[in-house]
């Protein structure tokens, strides 16, 4: 791979953007490569300790290795499961480029390779003065759409992938993820999507009730 690492996007919310993040880390470090995960803004956190913790910052913080201090993993960490925005507004934070680029800085020092992972789709504001391709321009790195296999995927993948090229953002891959176990013909959705997807497919993870992302990233085929 000719980049120190890339941002993991979706087509929408609650398609297992994490759960793809910690395999993609696995299967780099199944390569021989430093890797580590980092989540900028997360909302919804609980209390640990004293200190606010997010369910997916920490699975990216456990799959990476070396592992990466979580202040650095998830550098903006919001209390209430609410969309960036409102969850900046509800704790009275102001989210600063700066720290996250200082953050990435010191993941990226320590690793070959840092995967971001953003939040919900990708039109979701980081906050009222930035977008996610906002944190893409500023850290250069491609992106890898993760699709969520069920009824309207199709429609989802292509406006995302869309909307991600007109935006000058380089996108590098996706992934499939089987968030559907009932979805109908849902190999045929996917043979669609390999045709009209303008960029590689880097796997199908399958559905599991209680993913393991090591297991996982077997389904994960890197580019060379």
């Amino acid at each position: 791979m000719d980049t120190c690492g890339f941002y993991v996007t979706g087509t929408d919310t609650g398609i297992g953007k994490s759960v793809v993040s910690a395999a993609l880390l696995h299967a780099l470090r199944a390569r021989g490569l430093r890797a580590v995960g980092m989540k900028p803004v997360a909302s919804g956190c609980e209390r640990i300790d004293g200190h606010w913790r997010n369910e997916d910052a920490l699975l990216l913080q456990t799959a990476s290795d070396p592992r990466p201090d979580y202040a650095d993993v998830n550098p903006c960490a919001l209390p209430q499961p609410l969309a960036p925005e409102i969850a900046l507004r509800e704790a009275g934070v102001e989210l600063e480029l700066e720290t996250i680029q200082a953050a990435h800085a010191r993941l990226a020092a320590m690793a070959d390779v840092v995967v971001v992972e953003g939040v919900g789709g990708w039109a979701a504001p980081l906050s009222a003065q930035l977008d996610q391709l906002d944190l893409v321009r500023a850290l250069r790195l491609p992106v890898v759409m993760v699709v969520g296999l069920r009824l309207g995927c199709i429609n989802h993948a292509r406006l995302t992938a869309d909307a991600i090229l007109a935006s000058g953002a380089r996108l590098d891959g996706w992934v499939a993820n089987g968030i559907d176990p009932s979805m109908a013909r849902a190999d045929e959705n996917f043979e669609i999507l390999l045709h009209r997807l303008p960029v590689p497919c880097w796997g199908r993870l399958p559905h599991a009730r209680q993913p393991d992302p090591a297991s996982l990233s077997a389904a994960i085929r890197l580019p060379r």
